[in-house]
């Protein structure tokens, strides 16, 4: 579950050096492209396979999966706790922390080694393209990495452009179960709701993964229940089981409590929107059952 909770979390782009709107320093001509690079999150993992440096990768955290060849790297501890030997010993000319995800105490201490240390955020589904071309501009691959981010950036405006006017269905995204956990508007899974035409029933209230009650849900009525297939155990047999005595409940009355790809939606990647395409087709349905109400 640390894994996942991970994930859950989200916060504001603060890159190393960068000014207070997040934009990326003029590149360091002394540095030059990465050659080394440590990487302090699976998804920043994937980001540098997909900028085209996955060579230049000498080490990474528990659960770098994919792509396949991220499970062949050296691993240099968790999100939590590293290996700081192993770090030196792999002699890192990069490492790319997670603004939300990687301790700051943890970035502070790699500093003061005398690494170079660069935090990224992926706050939004739009900020998945500019986090990819960052790590093509430290790496020296731009024209791979904007080659990457400009094909997700089209394929994110035909997706919002196919649901632009779709009937707005109302959805519960959970997180965890025990206790319940959801997303606000500060979470990039709210942008994917928005995406497919519907409201996150939690947007507006205080956080970004807070804990919920069972009865705000209830009141909320949602049409949609969805949360991440790999993120509760049992997948979706039990989170319908979880919800099936609470008919009062658009969602479970009418079969569409559901499941989306947790490694691709819980991960700020280019496979990100595989997931939001699984969301918008669970969100269609629930439009085609009010329809036949």
């Amino acid at each position: 579950m640390l894994r996942l909770a991970a994930a859950f979390l989200a916060g504001c782009l603060l890159l190393t050096g960068c000014d207070q709107r997040g934009e990326l320093p003029a590149p360091d001509a002394a540095a030059g492209p990465a050659q080394r690079i440590i990487t302090l999150a699976p998804h920043l993992t994937e980001l540098v396979y997909s900028a085209g440096a996955g060579d230049r990768i000498v080490g990474v955290v528990e659960y770098s999966d994919f792509p396949p060849a991220a499970l062949e790297q050296p691993r240099i501890g968790d999100a939590f706790r590293l290996d700081y030997e192993t770090i030196t010993e792999l002699m890192p000319d990069l490492v790319l922390a997670w603004t939300s995800g990687t301790p700051a105490d943890v970035q502070e201490r790699l500093r003061d080694m005398g690494l170079r240390v660069v935090s990224l955020d992926a706050t939004s589904l739009d900020s998945v393209g500019r986090e990819l071309s960052r790590i093509g501009k430290l790496t020296g691959t731009q024209s791979i990495a904007d080659a990457a981010a400009a094909a997700f950036d089209a394929r994110l405006q035909t997706l919002r452009a196919q649901h632009a006017a779709d009937t707005t269905v109302d959805v519960f995204y959970q997180i965890a179960a025990q206790p319940l956990f959801t997303i606000t508007a500060r979470h990039v899974i709210n942008d994917a709701i928005e995406v497919c035409g519907g409201r996150n029933i939690f947007a507006d209230i205080p956080g970004v993964s807070p804990a919920i009650s069972l009865e705000s849900v209830i009141a909320a009525e949602p049409d949609v229940i969805v949360a991440g297939k790999d993120a509760i155990p049992g997948g979706e047999a039990a989170l319908r089981k979880q919800w099936a005595d609470w008919t009062s409940i658009p969602a479970v009355r009418n079969g569409l409590v559901v499941t989306v790809d947790a490694d691709r939606m819980h991960r700020t990647t280019l496979r990100i929107l595989d997931a939001v395409e699984q969301l918008c087709a669970h969100l269609d349905a629930a439009r085609s059952v009010a329809a036949s109400l």
